[in-house]
């Protein structure tokens, strides 16, 4: 079917009456609970990564300011630590070696159960005839490249935001202080183009299913556009009413929990959005070579 704006309402209703099915609230705590595992490798590859070429602490002090602007400076705080413990050089070669082997292990994690997570949505399961180690290795090798991709789509982010800085100051040195305005509108594009990649990425190859290229891009977008409502709305949210106050020392990681829970609800409705979109489009989606088709009953 040719996909018509008029088509839009029925996507939006279909993919919430699906997403409201799927107790979003139960799959997005499951993540929450994995991402505080997964949180110090996560954090530690991309900070390496992005740091090789800005240097470790700009883009330390980067991060703290974008949680500290969310969740404000006590969860930014905590999360500093969080890095700092899990960045400390180990006392022995096997240490360091079994260290980096948990790092990555927990990094991974997270991005498995969301990729069970996707499978749902597309009504797909693991193919349990290829199951097994490789499987897994293959898994866990997918996962790491997923977060090798968001450390290079950072390291863009950055550029992209230093080279616009820069040009803005030189702009405003020959033209008025209004042309900051475009430059920061720029910047606000291009930063969420980049988003919108990486949820293109996460719809195209999580899923055991033959998702195609044009049934990801109108999902991603949409998913882009209501993971930044979320993200204000979050951000008053949590400056408003300090919901981890109430929780003494553990208030930090709680807010972190809310924080995770309630962006991935948006993200798995986004998800289910895309879903309909590319029914929509093709009818029923198939499983790929690694997934089989599972029917509702």
């Amino acid at each position: 079917m040719r996909f018509q704006f008029s088509h839009i309402g029925f996507l939006f209703k279909t993919a919430f009456k699906k997403w409201w099915d799927r107790e979003p609230f139960r799959e997005s705590a499951i993540i929450a609970y994995y991402s505080i595992f997964s949180m110090p490798g996560l954090l530690v590859i991309i900070i390496t990564i992005a740091g090789y070429f800005f240097g470790a602490d700009a883009v330390n002090n980067r991060l703290a300011s974008q949680i500290s602007s969310t969740m404000g400076p006590d969860a930014a705080e905590q999360i500093q630590t969080i890095i700092k413990s899990a960045s400390e050089s180990k006392k022995s070669i096997w240490a360091a070696i079994m260290g980096v082997i948990t790092m990555l292990i927990g990094a991974t994690g997270v991005f498995i159960q969301f990729q069970k997570s996707l499978n749902t949505i597309w009504e797909v399961v693991a193919d349990e005839s290829k199951s097994g180690f490789w499987s897994l290795v293959r898994v866990r090798l997918f996962s790491f490249g997923l977060i090798l991709a968001i450390a290079f789509l950072s390291l863009i982010t950055m550029v992209v935001n230093v080279v616009l800085v820069a040009f803005g100051d030189w702009l405003t040195s020959y033209f008025s202080d209004s042309i900051l305005i475009f430059i920061h509108i720029l910047n606000f594009l291009v930063s969420n183009a980049i988003i919108t990649l990486l949820f293109a990425l996460m719809f195209k190859y999580f899923a055991d299913a033959k998702i195609e290229w044009n049934h990801v891009w109108m999902g991603s977008i949409v998913t882009t556009l209501l993971f930044l409502l979320g993200i204000y709305g979050l951000s008053f949210y949590f400056g408003t009413a300090n919901p981890g106050d109430g929780y003494g020392a553990a208030g930090s990681i709680i807010l972190i929990l809310l924080w995770v829970s309630y962006s991935s609800m948006i993200v798995f409705y986004g998800a289910e959005f895309t879903h309909a979109y590319a029914e929509l489009l093709d009818g029923d989606i198939p499983a790929d070579e690694h997934g089989v088709k599972q029917r509702n009953t």
